[in-house]
Protein backbone atom coordinates (compact mmCIF):
# COMPACT_ATOMS: atom_id res chain seq x y z
CA UNK A 1 0.00 0.00 0.00
CA UNK A 2 1.39 3.20 -0.72
CA UNK A 3 1.55 6.45 1.68
CA UNK A 4 -1.37 8.58 1.20
CA UNK A 5 -0.08 12.06 0.18
CA UNK A 6 0.85 14.74 2.44
CA UNK A 7 1.30 12.71 5.16
CA UNK A 8 4.71 12.20 7.30
CA UNK A 9 5.44 8.75 7.33
CA UNK A 10 6.52 7.49 10.74
CA UNK A 11 10.41 6.84 11.29
CA UNK A 12 11.57 3.39 11.96
CA UNK A 13 13.41 2.89 15.37
CA UNK A 14 16.59 1.15 15.02
CA UNK A 15 17.12 -2.58 15.85
CA UNK A 16 17.76 -2.64 19.22
CA UNK A 17 21.56 -4.08 19.30
CA UNK A 18 22.42 -1.54 16.54
CA UNK A 19 21.14 1.04 19.27
CA UNK A 20 23.39 -0.08 22.07
CA UNK A 21 26.39 -0.71 20.34
CA UNK A 22 28.63 2.53 20.20
CA UNK A 23 27.91 2.63 24.09
CA UNK A 24 29.35 -1.12 24.81
CA UNK A 25 32.16 -0.60 23.05
CA UNK A 26 32.94 2.30 24.62
CA UNK A 27 32.66 1.09 28.25
CA UNK A 28 34.96 -1.98 27.02
CA UNK A 29 37.69 0.07 26.67
CA UNK A 30 37.31 2.08 29.56
CA UNK A 31 37.11 -1.23 31.58
CA UNK A 32 40.14 -2.33 29.69
CA UNK A 33 42.15 0.87 30.02
CA UNK A 34 41.51 0.91 33.43
CA UNK A 35 43.22 -2.42 34.01
CA UNK A 36 46.00 -1.44 31.81
CA UNK A 37 46.65 1.73 33.82
CA UNK A 38 46.58 -0.79 37.08
CA UNK A 39 48.59 -3.31 36.21
CA UNK A 40 50.89 -0.23 34.32
CA UNK A 41 51.02 1.27 38.31
CA UNK A 42 51.34 -1.96 40.01
CA UNK A 43 54.62 -3.11 37.82
CA UNK A 44 56.12 0.03 38.40
CA UNK A 45 55.31 0.26 42.14
CA UNK A 46 56.76 -4.25 42.46
CA UNK A 47 59.89 -2.51 40.66
CA UNK A 48 60.32 0.99 42.74
CA UNK A 49 59.90 -1.95 45.91
CA UNK A 50 62.35 -4.49 44.46
CA UNK A 51 64.84 -1.58 44.08
CA UNK A 52 64.69 -0.31 47.37
CA UNK A 53 64.48 -3.74 48.63
CA UNK A 54 67.92 -4.84 46.67
CA UNK A 55 69.77 -1.73 47.86
CA UNK A 56 68.72 -2.63 51.45
CA UNK A 57 70.10 -5.77 51.37
CA UNK A 58 73.54 -4.45 49.27
CA UNK A 59 73.76 -2.08 52.59
CA UNK A 60 73.23 -3.86 55.05
CA UNK A 61 75.01 -6.83 53.64
CA UNK A 62 78.19 -4.36 53.17
CA UNK A 63 77.55 -3.06 56.55
CA UNK A 64 77.87 -6.20 58.09
CA UNK A 65 81.24 -6.89 55.98
CA UNK A 66 82.67 -3.60 56.93
CA UNK A 67 81.94 -4.37 61.05
CA UNK A 68 83.15 -8.00 60.86
CA UNK A 69 86.40 -6.80 59.17
CA UNK A 70 87.20 -4.49 62.34
CA UNK A 71 86.04 -7.31 64.42
CA UNK A 72 88.49 -9.56 62.94
CA UNK A 73 91.31 -7.11 63.05
CA UNK A 74 90.81 -6.44 66.84
CA UNK A 75 91.00 -9.82 67.15
CA UNK A 76 94.06 -10.32 65.45
CA UNK A 77 95.79 -8.09 67.44
CA UNK A 78 94.55 -9.80 70.18
CA UNK A 79 96.11 -12.53 69.02
CA UNK A 80 99.71 -11.46 68.49
CA UNK A 81 99.24 -9.58 72.18
CA UNK A 82 98.58 -13.39 73.51
CA UNK A 83 101.61 -14.95 71.34
CA UNK A 84 104.24 -11.86 72.60
CA UNK A 85 102.33 -12.28 76.60
CA UNK A 86 103.27 -16.02 76.10
CA UNK A 87 106.82 -15.00 75.15
CA UNK A 88 107.74 -12.91 77.67
CA UNK A 89 106.37 -15.60 80.28
CA UNK A 90 107.49 -19.10 78.59
CA UNK A 91 110.43 -18.44 76.63
CA UNK A 92 111.95 -21.17 76.57
CA UNK A 93 109.70 -23.55 75.40
CA UNK A 94 106.14 -23.48 73.17
CA UNK A 95 103.33 -26.06 74.16
CA UNK A 96 99.92 -27.44 73.56
CA UNK A 97 99.04 -26.25 77.25
CA UNK A 98 99.44 -22.92 76.83
CA UNK A 99 97.10 -20.52 76.64
CA UNK A 100 97.62 -19.56 72.75
CA UNK A 101 97.15 -23.39 71.79
CA UNK A 102 92.91 -23.64 73.61
CA UNK A 103 91.05 -22.56 70.79
CA UNK A 104 88.08 -19.97 71.04
CA UNK A 105 84.51 -21.49 70.58
CA UNK A 106 81.88 -19.94 68.72
CA UNK A 107 80.43 -17.46 71.40
CA UNK A 108 78.41 -13.98 71.61
CA UNK A 109 80.07 -10.88 70.27
CA UNK A 110 78.53 -8.90 72.66
CA UNK A 111 79.73 -11.21 75.88
CA UNK A 112 83.32 -9.75 74.56
CA UNK A 113 81.79 -5.87 74.43
CA UNK A 114 79.25 -5.78 77.66
CA UNK A 115 82.76 -5.78 79.76
CA UNK A 116 83.26 -2.45 78.78
CA UNK A 117 80.89 -0.05 79.33
CA UNK A 118 82.02 2.77 76.33
CA UNK A 119 81.25 -0.29 73.55
CA UNK A 120 77.59 -0.69 74.65
CA UNK A 121 77.18 1.39 71.76
CA UNK A 122 78.93 -1.56 69.79
CA UNK A 123 76.43 -4.27 71.62
CA UNK A 124 73.74 -2.91 70.72
CA UNK A 125 74.59 -1.94 67.31
CA UNK A 126 75.51 -6.05 66.44
CA UNK A 127 72.82 -7.09 67.98
CA UNK A 128 72.67 -10.47 70.03
CA UNK A 129 73.30 -12.27 66.85
CA UNK A 130 77.11 -11.78 66.34
CA UNK A 131 79.15 -14.69 66.88
CA UNK A 132 82.78 -14.63 66.79
CA UNK A 133 85.57 -18.11 66.90
CA UNK A 134 88.99 -18.19 66.16
CA UNK A 135 92.55 -20.42 66.39
CA UNK A 136 96.13 -20.33 66.74
CA UNK A 137 98.15 -23.06 65.19
CA UNK A 138 101.34 -23.84 65.06
CA UNK A 139 102.87 -24.14 61.96
CA UNK A 140 106.04 -25.17 62.78
CA UNK A 141 104.21 -28.32 63.91
CA UNK A 142 104.61 -29.52 60.65
CA UNK A 143 106.84 -30.38 57.92
CA UNK A 144 107.83 -27.19 55.63
CA UNK A 145 107.91 -27.64 51.86
CA UNK A 146 110.01 -24.75 51.34
CA UNK A 147 112.61 -26.95 53.39
CA UNK A 148 112.53 -29.11 50.22
CA UNK A 149 115.04 -27.18 47.76
CA UNK A 150 118.07 -24.79 49.49
CA UNK A 151 119.52 -22.67 46.55
CA UNK A 152 118.26 -25.39 43.70
CA UNK A 153 119.80 -27.84 45.23
CA UNK A 154 117.05 -30.45 46.93
CA UNK A 155 117.77 -31.53 50.75
CA UNK A 156 117.91 -34.95 51.38
CA UNK A 157 117.06 -35.03 54.82
CA UNK A 158 114.03 -33.42 54.42
CA UNK A 159 113.07 -35.37 51.38
CA UNK A 160 113.31 -38.88 53.29
CA UNK A 161 111.10 -36.86 56.02
CA UNK A 162 108.37 -36.25 53.14
CA UNK A 163 109.19 -39.64 51.75
CA UNK A 164 108.52 -41.29 55.27
CA UNK A 165 104.99 -38.81 55.23
CA UNK A 166 104.27 -40.36 51.56
CA UNK A 167 104.52 -43.35 52.35
CA UNK A 168 102.19 -43.43 55.78
CA UNK A 169 99.60 -41.68 54.33
CA UNK A 170 99.77 -43.66 51.14
CA UNK A 171 100.37 -41.55 48.59
CA UNK A 172 101.91 -41.88 45.26
CA UNK A 173 105.80 -40.88 45.15
CA UNK A 174 105.53 -40.00 41.81
CA UNK A 175 103.84 -36.88 43.20
CA UNK A 176 106.59 -36.53 45.90
CA UNK A 177 109.27 -36.90 42.49
CA UNK A 178 107.01 -34.18 40.54
CA UNK A 179 106.58 -31.42 43.18
CA UNK A 180 110.34 -31.36 44.42
CA UNK A 181 111.47 -31.21 41.03
CA UNK A 182 109.00 -28.30 39.80
CA UNK A 183 110.42 -26.51 43.01
CA UNK A 184 113.99 -26.89 42.34
CA UNK A 185 112.56 -25.09 38.62
CA UNK A 186 110.26 -22.74 40.52
CA UNK A 187 114.25 -21.36 42.96
CA UNK A 188 116.28 -21.72 39.73
CA UNK A 189 114.12 -19.38 38.22
CA UNK A 190 113.49 -16.81 40.70
CA UNK A 191 117.50 -16.59 41.01
CA UNK A 192 117.52 -16.00 37.20
CA UNK A 193 118.96 -19.16 36.51
CA UNK A 194 116.23 -20.13 34.00
CA UNK A 195 114.40 -18.52 31.10
CA UNK A 196 110.90 -17.46 32.11
CA UNK A 197 107.92 -19.38 31.31
CA UNK A 198 110.32 -22.54 31.72
CA UNK A 199 109.96 -22.86 35.14
CA UNK A 200 106.46 -22.52 37.50
CA UNK A 201 105.47 -19.68 39.65
CA UNK A 202 106.89 -20.32 43.32
CA UNK A 203 103.58 -21.23 45.83
CA UNK A 204 102.89 -18.85 48.23
CA UNK A 205 100.58 -20.75 49.75
CA UNK A 206 99.38 -24.75 50.62
CA UNK A 207 96.37 -24.45 48.05
CA UNK A 208 98.61 -23.51 45.02
CA UNK A 209 101.03 -26.65 45.84
CA UNK A 210 98.53 -28.33 43.03
CA UNK A 211 100.35 -25.48 40.45
CA UNK A 212 103.87 -27.89 41.21
CA UNK A 213 101.78 -31.66 40.85
CA UNK A 214 100.25 -32.52 43.55
CA UNK A 215 96.68 -34.18 43.40
CA UNK A 216 93.88 -32.49 44.84
CA UNK A 217 92.93 -35.90 46.99
CA UNK A 218 96.85 -35.97 47.61
CA UNK A 219 96.96 -32.43 48.97
CA UNK A 220 93.76 -32.48 51.39
CA UNK A 221 95.62 -35.74 52.71
CA UNK A 222 98.64 -34.15 53.28
CA UNK A 223 97.26 -30.78 54.74
CA UNK A 224 97.34 -31.09 57.95
CA UNK A 225 100.82 -32.13 58.51
CA UNK A 226 102.38 -29.48 55.90
CA UNK A 227 102.96 -26.25 55.43
CA UNK A 228 104.60 -23.56 53.37
CA UNK A 229 106.40 -20.77 55.20
CA UNK A 230 108.25 -17.90 53.16
CA UNK A 231 111.53 -18.99 55.16
CA UNK A 232 113.55 -21.97 54.73
CA UNK A 233 115.58 -24.61 57.50
CA UNK A 234 112.82 -23.88 59.56
CA UNK A 235 112.67 -26.66 62.80
CA UNK A 236 109.97 -29.18 63.69
CA UNK A 237 108.50 -28.13 67.27
CA UNK A 238 108.88 -31.24 69.06
CA UNK A 239 106.09 -30.21 71.72
CA UNK A 240 103.53 -29.24 69.45
CA UNK A 241 103.89 -31.88 66.29
CA UNK A 242 101.67 -34.45 65.78
CA UNK A 243 102.80 -38.17 66.12
CA UNK A 244 102.41 -38.46 62.19
CA UNK A 245 104.83 -35.57 61.81
CA UNK A 246 107.63 -37.25 64.50
CA UNK A 247 107.24 -40.60 62.22
CA UNK A 248 108.22 -38.51 59.48
CA UNK A 249 110.89 -36.13 60.90
CA UNK A 250 112.86 -39.00 63.14
CA UNK A 251 114.86 -41.67 60.60
CA UNK A 252 114.96 -44.43 63.24
CA UNK A 253 111.30 -43.78 65.01
CA UNK A 254 108.79 -46.15 64.29
CA UNK A 255 104.57 -44.94 64.69
CA UNK A 256 104.39 -46.53 67.73
CA UNK A 257 107.47 -44.78 69.03
CA UNK A 258 106.40 -41.39 67.88
CA UNK A 259 102.53 -41.99 69.52
CA UNK A 260 104.19 -42.74 72.55
CA UNK A 261 106.65 -39.55 72.66
CA UNK A 262 102.96 -37.54 72.14
CA UNK A 263 102.12 -39.03 75.36
CA UNK A 264 105.37 -38.61 77.45
CA UNK A 265 105.02 -34.58 76.31
CA UNK A 266 101.21 -34.32 77.16
CA UNK A 267 102.18 -35.16 80.43
CA UNK A 268 105.19 -32.87 80.89
CA UNK A 269 106.47 -31.12 78.11
CA UNK A 270 109.57 -30.82 77.15
CA UNK A 271 112.15 -27.66 78.06
CA UNK A 272 114.96 -28.94 75.77
CA UNK A 273 115.66 -31.36 72.95
CA UNK A 274 117.76 -33.31 75.10
CA UNK A 275 114.71 -34.92 77.34
CA UNK A 276 113.34 -36.20 73.95
CA UNK A 277 115.62 -38.86 73.67
CA UNK A 278 114.84 -39.38 77.69
CA UNK A 279 111.46 -40.18 76.86
CA UNK A 280 111.59 -42.20 73.95
CA UNK A 281 113.95 -44.83 73.02
CA UNK A 282 113.33 -44.85 69.38
CA UNK A 283 115.17 -41.54 68.99
CA UNK A 284 118.48 -42.54 68.45
CA UNK A 285 120.36 -39.28 70.57
CA UNK A 286 119.95 -36.45 71.30
CA UNK A 287 117.81 -34.84 68.09
CA UNK A 288 119.43 -32.23 65.87
CA UNK A 289 119.10 -29.01 67.02
CA UNK A 290 119.09 -28.10 63.16
CA UNK A 291 115.76 -30.24 62.60
CA UNK A 292 114.44 -29.61 65.85
CA UNK A 293 113.31 -27.19 68.23
CA UNK A 294 111.09 -26.85 71.48
CA UNK A 295 110.06 -22.96 70.31
CA UNK A 296 108.20 -21.49 67.56
CA UNK A 297 107.94 -18.88 65.41
CA UNK A 298 105.47 -18.74 63.15
CA UNK A 299 101.99 -19.15 64.04
CA UNK A 300 98.45 -19.21 61.82
CA UNK A 301 95.47 -17.11 63.08
CA UNK A 302 91.89 -18.42 61.87
CA UNK A 303 89.09 -15.77 63.03
CA UNK A 304 85.36 -16.26 61.85
CA UNK A 305 82.58 -13.87 62.77
CA UNK A 306 79.20 -14.95 61.60
CA UNK A 307 76.60 -11.92 61.76
CA UNK A 308 72.82 -13.18 60.71
CA UNK A 309 73.39 -14.77 57.37
CA UNK A 310 76.76 -13.27 56.81
CA UNK A 311 79.66 -15.14 57.70
CA UNK A 312 83.37 -13.47 56.95
CA UNK A 313 86.58 -16.15 57.50
CA UNK A 314 90.21 -14.67 57.31
CA UNK A 315 93.18 -16.54 58.03
CA UNK A 316 96.66 -15.04 58.66
CA UNK A 317 100.35 -15.80 59.18
CA UNK A 318 101.88 -14.56 62.17
CA UNK A 319 105.87 -14.37 62.71
CA UNK A 320 107.11 -14.33 66.39
CA UNK A 321 110.99 -12.84 66.98
CA UNK A 322 112.77 -11.59 69.54
CA UNK A 323 113.99 -8.12 68.90
CA UNK A 324 116.10 -6.21 71.59
CA UNK A 325 115.21 -8.06 74.75
CA UNK A 326 111.56 -7.76 73.58
CA UNK A 327 108.99 -9.88 71.65
CA UNK A 328 107.99 -8.33 68.04
CA UNK A 329 105.28 -10.02 66.09
CA UNK A 330 104.28 -9.19 62.56
CA UNK A 331 102.02 -10.05 59.86
CA UNK A 332 103.56 -11.69 56.84
CA UNK A 333 99.87 -12.12 54.86
CA UNK A 334 96.16 -12.07 55.72
CA UNK A 335 93.40 -12.99 53.46
CA UNK A 336 89.97 -14.29 53.27
CA UNK A 337 88.95 -17.74 52.92
CA UNK A 338 85.69 -19.69 52.30
CA UNK A 339 84.39 -21.47 55.01
CA UNK A 340 85.24 -24.89 53.85
CA UNK A 341 88.45 -24.28 54.35
CA UNK A 342 88.63 -23.65 57.78
CA UNK A 343 87.25 -27.23 58.35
Amino acid sequence: MSATPGRPQASRPPPVGRRNAPRGRQTGAAILLAMLTVTLVATVAAAALWQQWRSLEVETAERARVQAAWVLTGALDWSRLVLREDSRTSANADHLAEPWAVPLEEARLSTFLAADRDNQANVDELGEDAFLSGQITDLQSRLNVSNLVNNGQIEPIVLRQFTKLFALLDLPQAELDRLVEQLRSASDFSTGNKAAGAAPLRPQRIDELVWLGLSPQSLNALSPYITLLPERNTKVNVNTASAEVLYASFEALDLAGAKRLVASRERNHFQSLSEVSAAEGGVKGEPSADLFSVTTRYFEVRGQLRIGQTTVLERSLVQRDAVQQATSTRVIWRERVPAQSLQ
